[in-house]
C-alpha cells in the first residue's frame, strides 16, 4: 500500500476535525460578543453609561488573561476532550446567568468569569491544532477555524436582533432572552465534545495506520527541526524552564502584536452594533442584518488569505499587509458621514483584523517546540487578549467625553499600524513548500 500523501491526510484531518470545532468556535464567539446586541437594550434599561458598558465588555479578557496559561497546562494534562467539555458547559452556565444582570457590579462579575471560564477555549484549540496539523497546513487550518468568528457575526448578528424583539415575552426583557438563549447551545455541545472529540492520533479510528505514522514522523521530524528546540544531550527528557518562555524575545514579540490585533477586533466587535444604530437609526434586526455584513466579507477574506500564506510558506507580510489596510479602513470611517462609506470601511477593517489571524498564528506554532507551545501559546494569547479589554474600554471613554466614535476609530487604527511594524521584525524559521 502506498504511504499516504500531505494533502490527503490533511484532507481528511480537516474534514473530521475542522467542522466541529469550527461549530464550538461560533458557539463561544457568539457568548463573548452578544453582549453588543444585548447594549441595545439593557444599557438603558438599567441605567448603565457607555463608560460601564465598554468596561463590561472589556473585563471579560481580565479573567481570561489570568486563566490562560493555567488552563492550557492543564488541558495538556488531562486531554482536550475532557477539558474543553468542561469549559463549555461552565460558560455556558454563565453565558444564560448574564439575565439576571442588575448592577453594575453583577455585570462585570459575570463578564469576568466568563472570561476565566473561556480563557483556555481558544489557546486551547491552537495547542490542539498543532498536534495535528503540520506546519504546511497550519495557517490555512486556523483561519478555517477562525472563520467561525467571523461567521459568528453573520449568524450571531440577526439572530440576536431577532431575539431582542421577544421583549417581555414571559416577563422577560429581550436581551435578558439574548443571554439565556445563546448561553444553551454551550452546555449541549460540552456534552456532545465528551464522545466526539479525539484527544490524540490513537483515538482518531479514521486514520489508517500509515496515516497514523506518517502524521506522527512529520510532527517529530518539524519539531527537532525548531531552531527554537533545546540543543543539550538530554533536552528530550528534562522539563521545560517556562521562564524561558516568559522572555523569550519572540514571544514577547508576538504578544504585542496579538495585542495590538485584539484591540481593534475587538474594539470594532464589541461596539459594531452601536456604531451602526448610531449612523442608521434603524430597528433592531435591521442593525443585527447590517452588522453581519463586515463579518461575511472578513469570512472569505480570511481564508484566501490563509491559503496564500501557506503557498508561499510567507508569514510576516501577509500579517503586516492586512494590519495596514484595517488601519486605512478604520481612518476612513473616521472621517466619513456616509452611511455606505462607513460600512464599507468597517467591512475592510473587520477584514483586515480578521485575515492576519492565520499567518499570525501560524508562527508561533512553528517557532515553538512541543514542550514549551503549551506555556508560550498560552502567553501570547493572554498577553494578547488584554487588548480586548483596552479595545472596548478606550471606545467607550472616548464615547463618553466625545458623543460619537472618531477618536476611538483612530485608537484603533494606530493599533493596527502598530501591528504592522512590530509583524516585520519578526524572524520566522524556513517552512518547506506544500505538496503541490
Amino acid at each position: 500500500m502506498p504511504a499516504p500523501t500531505e494533502s490527503a491526510v490533511i484532507a481528511k484531518l480537516t474534514r473530521r476535525l475542522i467542522p466541529f470545532l469550527f461549530l464550538l468556535y461560533i458557539v463561544a464567539y457568539v457568548d463573548r460578543i452578544n453582549v453588543g446586541f444585548a447594549k441595545l437594550q439593557m444599557s438603558a434599561q438599567l441605567h448603565f453609561s457607555e463608560q460601564v458598558y465598554g468596561l463590561a465588555a472589556g473585563i471579560f479578557f481580565a479573567g481570561y488573561f489570568f486563566f490562560q496559561i493555567p488552563s492550557n497546562l492543564i488541558l495538556k494534562q488531562v486531554g482536550a476532550r475532557r477539558w474543553i467539555a468542561l469549559l463549555m458547559v461552565v460558560w455556558g452556565v454563565i453565558s444564560a446567568s448574564m439575565s439576571m444582570v442588575t448592577t453594575a457590579r453583577s455585570f462585570y462579575v459575570l463578564r469576568f468569569a466568563l472570561g476565566i471560564a473561556e480563557a483556555g477555549f481558544f489557546p486551547g484549540i491552537i495547542l490542539y491544532l498543532r498536534s495535528w496539523f503540520p506546519a504546511t497546513a497550519r495557517a490555512r487550518t486556523v483561519a478555517l477555524f477562525m472563520t467561525a468568528a467571523a461567521l459568528a457575526g453573520v449568524v450571531g448578528g440577526p439572530i440576536s436582533g431577532a431575539i431582542l424583539s421577544m421583549e417581555h415575552t414571559g416577563r422577560l426583557a429581550g436581551w435578558q432572552w439574548l443571554f439565556l438563549l445563546e448561553g444553551i447551545p454551550a452546555i449541549l455541545l460540552g456534552a456532545v465534545v465528551c464522545f466526539r472529540l479525539p484527544d490524540n492520533l490513537n483515538d482518531a479510528t479514521w486514520l489508517t495506520e500509515e496515516d497514523r505514522t506518517w502524521l506522527s514522523q512529520t510532527l517529530q521530524r518539524e519539531n527537532e527541526a525548531n531552531p527554537a528546540r533545546a540543543t543539550s544531550s538530554d533536552s528530550q527528557t528534562r522539563q521545560p524552564n517556562w521562564w524561558d518562555v516568559f522572555l523569550n524575545p519572540s514571544v514577547l514579540l508576538l504578544s504585542l502584536i496579538y495585542f495590538g490585533l485584539n484591540t481593534s477586533s475587538y474594539g470594532i466587535s464589541l461596539w459594531l452594533p452601536s456604531m451602526v444604530k448610531s449612523f442608521s437609526r434603524a430597528g433592531n434586526f435591521t442593525v443585527g442584518v447590517i452588522s453581519a455584513l463586515p463579518y461575511i466579507v472578513a469570512a472569505i477574506g480570511m481564508v484566501l488569505v490563509g491559503r496564500h500564506s501557506d503557498y508561499t510558506g510567507e508569514r510576516r507580510w501577509h500579517v503586516a499587509v492586512p494590519a495596514i489596510a484595517g488601519a486605512a479602513a478604520f481612518l476612513a470611517a473616521a472621517y466619513s458621514t456616509s452611511t455606505v462609506v462607513v460600512v464599507a470601511a468597517l467591512s475592510v477593517a473587520v477584514l483586515g483584523t480578521f485575515a492576519m489571524v492565520g499567518p499570525f498564528w501560524a508562527m508561533p506554532t512553528s517557532m515553538l517546540t512541543a514542550a514549551t507551545a503549551s506555556a508560550g501559546i498560552a502567553l501570547i494569547n493572554s498577553i494578547g487578549n488584554l487588548g480586548g479589554f483596552a479595545g472596548p474600554y478606550i471606545l467607550g471613554l472616548t464615547r463618553t467625553s466625545s458623543g460619537n466614535f472618531k477618536s476611538g476609530l483612530l485608537v484603533l487604527s494606530a493599533a493596527m499600524i502598530l501591528c504592522a511594524c512590530l509583524a516585520l521584525l519578526v524572524r520566522t524559521p524556513p517552512i518547506a513548500s506544500p505538496e503541490k
